[in-house]
């Protein structure tokens, strides 16, 4: 007797996990619908901490990222009650986080203020540094910081997601509202540049 194949266990897991977070978002949704005032509350706590580091990133400037989380936090009191499940509620915050900082870097210029240095440099060097790479782990982060900066927005975003907020090609592309392969090039393309300005400004 041939049996079924079944996934593997890791798989079911991780889809009745994410199941179960998505049931979990919509229900604090609903709740926030009612007119519930912990509703938001929770949601503020639980991501206030994601949003200003994604604005911190893409802006470079601490006060910034500080008015910029505002402004999100803004938009997502009057807009969650739109939010319908068909991602997760987190993916859905990345993306009023990035158009927020679309809009804002359309009318403002980023200061040339550096962006936490250990921070960004531990997601964007390797985990294991050598005694050598450790020594040099704080100019270097002044580098990828004001690299970061330079690269265009669909790069910084791409990059950003990925390699910093730890996203899925997925859910980066649900993010973004683009393709995959679109996001595979612009991550491709912004580690490419970002390491042409890092070697440039050695």
């Amino acid at each position: 007797m041939i049996g079924l194949s079944r996934p593997p266990m890791q798989v079911v897991e991780i889809d009745q996990m994410r199941s179960s977070e998505l049931d979990d978002d919509l229900a604090l949704v609903e709740r926030h619908r009612h007119g519930d005032p912990a509703a938001f509350e929770e949601i503020f706590i639980r991501y206030q901490r994601m949003v200003f580091n994604v604005a911190l990133r893409m802006s470079g400037s601490q006060d910034e990222a500080a008015d910029l989380s505002q402004d999100v936090f803004l938009r997502i009191y009057r807009h969650v009650g739109r939010f319908k499940g068909r991602s997760s509620l987190k993916t859905w915050i990345y993306r009023v986080a990035i158009n927020c900082c679309r809009s804002r870097n359309a009318r403002w210029r980023p200061s040339t203020q550096p962006l936490p240095e250990a921070e960004v440099l531990s997601q964007l060097q390797e985990r294991r540094l050598t005694p050598e790479r450790a020594a040099l782990r704080s100019d270097a982060g002044r580098q990828i910081g004001r690299a970061l900066r330079r690269l265009p927005s669909p790069y910084r975003e791409a990059v950003v997601l990925r390699d910093i907020e730890g996203l899925s090609y997925l859910d980066i592309a649900d993010v973004l509202k683009v393709r995959i392969g679109t996001v595979r090039s612009r991550i491709a393309r912004g580690r490419e540049r970002l390491r042409r300005i890092v070697e440039g400004d050695s």
